[in-house]
């Protein structure tokens, strides 16, 4: 893990993402730990480099600094952590940048998404329950009544699959467990099945299981398509040809540009809303 100076770590929408409610985004990280083989960063500059993994341990810092500009300035919106990176990988237990992140949220009252797979999270439960009760929430937003909301990510519920396309990520089973200790202390918490895997993941059957099983966990759920692009679609590719060499031809097909087709996607969207409405779970957030 390299650490690494930045000269900005908070970036300002230019409109709120639709989905996760976020004004901002802030990544104390670069890159990941877990290698999830679909990551939409694998196609971006970094592609494969695995050197380019880094802290940024001026990020509380900088933070700091920018939250008291637009504390100031009453600019409150939610803040994603994270959207390039994963905010409680393993490096997080040493370096602590993303709790001294949320320390500094705390403290100057800003609503936050967190967006995780790691169960190391439950270590700040006590910050976020404090940011819960005192964030400062957008007007449009009030309704949420909540400053934090935790989103746990999958693309599949099964293990062995889990462990081809998320080598280093803590197990699905881990992470279903992690939310259910997360509503014990009264968080909105949710699951985005971003991005289910088509072919593998995506089918009526695996779907209505893993709805299902959110249903009865969560309070909403997300469904999204896999997009490729880059280096980042010639790794996955990779993997399929060495354990799905049969869905080739059918990804070549879904995939001749980097986002699948748009028939594809309205299906897969139609499919959830209906699973969401038979489990009695809300489809995203609000």
């Amino acid at each position: 893990m390299r650490e690494v100076f930045t000269k900005t770590i908070l970036n300002k929408h230019k409109k709120r993402d639709s989905w996760f409610l976020d004004d901002y985004s802030l990544n104390p990280y670069q890159l990941c730990e877990f290698n999830c083989i679909y990551c939409y960063i694998k196609g971006s500059r970094y592609g494969e480099k695995k050197d380019k993994l880094a802290v940024k341990i001026n990020a509380p810092t900088l933070l700091e600094k920018e939250l008291y500009r637009r504390a100031k300035k009453k600019e409150y919106g939610f803040i994603a952590l994270s959207s390039a990176t994963e905010p409680w990988m393993e490096a997080e237990r040493r370096y602590r940048v993303t709790r001294k992140c949320l320390e500094i949220i705390a403290r100057y009252k800003f609503p936050v998404h967190c967006l995780t797979k790691s169960p190391l999270i439950l270590r700040d439960l006590d910050l976020l329950c404090e940011i819960n009760e005192n964030a400062v929430l957008p007007s449009d937003l009030g309704e949420l009544g909540c400053g934090s909301l935790i989103t746990f990510s999958f693309s599949t519920l099964d293990e062995k699959i889990a462990k081809i396309f998320e080598p280093n990520a803590p197990r699905p089973i881990d992470r279903l467990k992690t939310i259910e200790k997360i509503k014990d202390y009264g968080f909105y918490c949710g699951i985005a099945y971003i991005p289910v895997l088509p072919f593998i993941s995506d089918h009526n059957e695996q779907l209505d299981e893993m709805i299902r099983v959110a249903g009865e966990l969560a309070d909403y759920v997300f469904v999204g398509a896999l997009t490729l692009h880059g280096v980042g679609k010639q790794l996955y590719f990779r993997v399929l040809e060495k354990h799905f060499p049969e869905l080739i031809p059918k990804y070549e097909r879904l995939y001749k540009f980097n986002q699948s087709s748009r028939e594809y996607q309205k299906k897969l969207e139609k499919l959830a809303i209906e699973l969401c409405k038979k489990h009695g779970v809300k489809y995203m957030i609000r």
